[in-house]
């Protein structure tokens, strides 16, 4: 989605040696694009209410004497902390709009005065809640999909994004807001089909926010993330009526490993999330697919949780 006007990002002219601020890097997505940053050449400076290998700035987002002096010469600005789905319920709505909502308008204040001159923000596919169920078929989600939030963090990312284009429109900092898919450690026999369809690794995900950085364009875009599909919108309705036939199609090499560890495929699925706007325009394109699951899971890595049964895994699946 194209925000008014077109502008070129200043961003894009020193694509690398970037002064970044990034927030949330204790978080595994924010330390993931700390790194990615770094390890290419930019000097990315993590801020974080909790101290942490990728933090220089330890402060809440309350703080505006912190964040004026961790802002002060940065280039760009990429915001990832929030609070998400799994605090909803345990902590009240008023800290959500505080967190993701508030505390994204004063950074937002803040870095327009410090200068900055382009702002990544960390959104979700959560948010399209309500519109990826359909009795009949899988649904194809893209940028195109209204979103039909159903819970407070739906809507106060979605407050967030809105509040940052608005500002992008007027000639505020260029804006990229990417709405990533799955990304958090599940069991492996879940988390190797989500990566056909609706998930991506961490990786995936700061290679995208460093294409973002470097993307020269509107004043505001908006571009979902996920891990690469091998379904087609065509399959919509078999998705849903006969999933583990479909996949056998699709994705031969993933039932094979599933048959060799007696695992099972899911019966149906949902949804799609489709990064083909990503893909074609952002020149980034994912790389740690199902088979990167089940390395993680044969090394013991921390990233990958021990498999459920075929019931557990439905319902992980359909969450």
């Amino acid at each position: 989605m194209a925000g008014d006007g077109v502008r070129e990002s200043a961003a894009g002219v020193n694509a690398h040696r970037r002064r970044c601020l990034i927030t949330g890097t204790s978080g595994r997505v924010g330390r993931a694009i700390w790194i990615r940053l770094a390890r290419r050449g930019d000097r990315p400076q993590g801020l974080d209410r909790s101290p942490g290998s990728a933090v220089q700035w330890v402060a809440d987002l309350a703080d505006e004497t912190v964040l004026r002096r961790a802002l002060d010469g940065v280039d760009a600005l990429v915001h990832t902390a929030a609070l998400h789905a799994p605090h909803v319920g345990h902590v009240p709505d008023t800290e959500f709009q505080r967190i993701n909502v508030d505390a994204t308008r004063r950074l937002l204040d803040l870095a327009t005065t410090a200068g900055v001159s382009r702002i990544v923000f960390t959104s979700t596919t959560a948010l399209y809640g309500d519109a990826t169920g359909a009795a009949d078929r899988a649904v194809w989600v893209d940028e195109a999909l209204e979103p039909q939030p159903r819970t407070v963090y739906h809507r106060t990312k979605l407050a967030a994004e809105a509040l940052l284009h608005e500002a992008a429109g007027q000639g505020g900092p260029s804006l990229r807001i990417l709405r990533m898919s799955r990304c958090f450690p599940e069991p492996a026999n879940a988390m190797a089909v989500l990566r056909l369809h609706r998930g991506i690794d961490a990786r995936d995900v700061a290679a995208a926010h460093a294409a973002a950085l470097d993307h020269a364009g509107a004043s505001s875009e908006t571009f979902l993330i996920s891990g690469a599909t091998p379904f087609r919108r065509t399959d919509a309705e078999r998705l849903k009526s006969d999933a583990p036939a479909l996949i056998a199609e699709r994705c031969p090499g993933l039932v094979e490993a599933f048959h060799g560890r007696q695992w099972t495929l899911p019966p149906s699925i949902d949804r799609v999330y489709c990064a083909e706007a990503a893909l074609a325009r952002l020149g980034w394109s994912p790389r740690f697919g199902f088979d990167e699951v089940l390395r993680q899971y044969d090394r013991e890595s921390g990233e990958v949780l021990p498999p459920v049964d075929a019931y557990a895994m439905d319902g992980a699946l359909r969450e």
